[in-house]
């Protein structure tokens, strides 16, 4: 039986059942996929029409394997996990306390700094193969990229503030001013053939941003599960204001990580000329999607250098969750971001 570490569940009318230590995902008495327990980390239901039993629901929550509901879109709408995770109170404590303190602006401009590095740093790494074969390009790229630095150097100016209160809609505004070198750049690369308009997101209609849309929604699951597994309150966070039903701390943490996981991802599959697929109402056809699904994820499989050592995305991204709960908690002096190399 093959290894399934994430199991999507992308087909309607599909029940996905417990049967002997494994999910067996069946239509209409046919076994279409077979997922051993031991191996599964995740479960992603990204169609409607599914069902689930309450053993499988059970089995997974035992052994902490979430359960993810995505919409067509990519669109996150609800998770499940076994109710015990969310038992941290001392780390939920620390983190509410610490909005309105030095140690959640450290936090918040934390997350600023990776996002902005990351960009200028995905630009370096696109840029530097194209150094022989369009100068020109590669000339922009980095122009671009200094530009993104640029903002680094604003972010200093913020860091005298007392609270991420006092000056949210600053950094805010240079995130945006990065933003727009970033994605006018990154355009760039783009091939003519997809019609990219730029970067637009919620109901966009083309294919990458809707490809964008689709591998973030992918992405917000694994953060919400690394905050979640870290004793971290996904709705309490320090950069996105607070908002009934805004999980504002996955969309802090997650600006570490778009560039790397699924920027790059996308930008390498349109560059590869890969068929992004979309159907009549301009959604991404189910194949595209799982195709995207798996990449993304194969991605978060992939090694890369953090802490003078080698080690997965996914687990990077866990790590950089638990240093948040020890240095809110007061327990680590300083929050560093991720930055991924170029």
């Amino acid at each position: 039986m093959a290894i399934v570490q994430h199991l999507i569940v992308d087909q309607f009318g599909v029940h996905v059942g417990k049967y002997s230590g494994r999910l067996k995902v069946t239509k209409a008495k046919e076994t279409l996929v077979q997922a051993p327990l031991l191996h599964l980390e995740s479960v992603i239901i990204a169609s409607q029409g599914v069902s689930l039993s309450a053993a499988a629901v059970r089995s997974c929550t035992d052994r902490g394997i979430p359960i993810h509901f995505l919409s067509g879109t990519g669109t996150p709408y609800a998770s499940l996990y076994s109710a015990g995770l969310t038992g941290t109170v001392l780390t939920r404590r620390a983190q509410l306390t610490a909005l309105d303190t030095r140690r959640g602006l450290q936090a918040a401009l934390a997350f600023a700094e990776g996002k902005l590095r990351n960009q200028e740093n995905l630009l370096k790494y696109v840029a530097k193969y194209r150094k022989e074969k369009d100068p020109e390009l590669y000339q922009k790229l980095w122009e671009a990229a200094g530009k993104i630095g640029d903002g680094l150097a604003e972010m200093d100016k913020y860091r005298q503030a007392a609270s991420i209160d006092q000056v949210r809609f600053q950094v805010l505004g240079t995130e945006g001013r990065a933003a727009q070198h970033y994605w006018r750049a990154l355009r760039q690369v783009i091939p003519e053939k997809y019609n990219w308009p730029g970067r637009v997101g919620r109901g966009a209609k083309d294919p990458i941003n809707s490809a964008l849309n689709y591998g973030y929604g992918i992405l917000y699951s694994q953060v919400e599960r690394a905050c979640v597994l870290a004793g971290l309150d996904p709705y309490g966070g320090f950069i996105h204001v607070d908002r009934p039903g805004k999980p504002s701390l996955v969309l802090d943490l997650i600006e570490e990580f778009r560039q790397t996981v699924v920027d790059r991802t996308v930008a390498g599959m349109a560059n590869k000329q890969m068929a992004l697929d979309q159907d009549n109402r301009g959604l991404l056809t189910k194949e595209t999607r799982r195709k995207l699904a798996d990449r993304v994820l194969k991605r978060l499989d992939s090694p890369v250098r953090y802490e003078k050592k080698r080690r997965p995305l996914r687990a990077v991204l866990q790590s950089q969750a638990r240093h948040l709960a020890t240095f809110l908690r007061g327990d680590r002096e300083n929050y560093t971001p991720f930055v991924a190399s170029w």
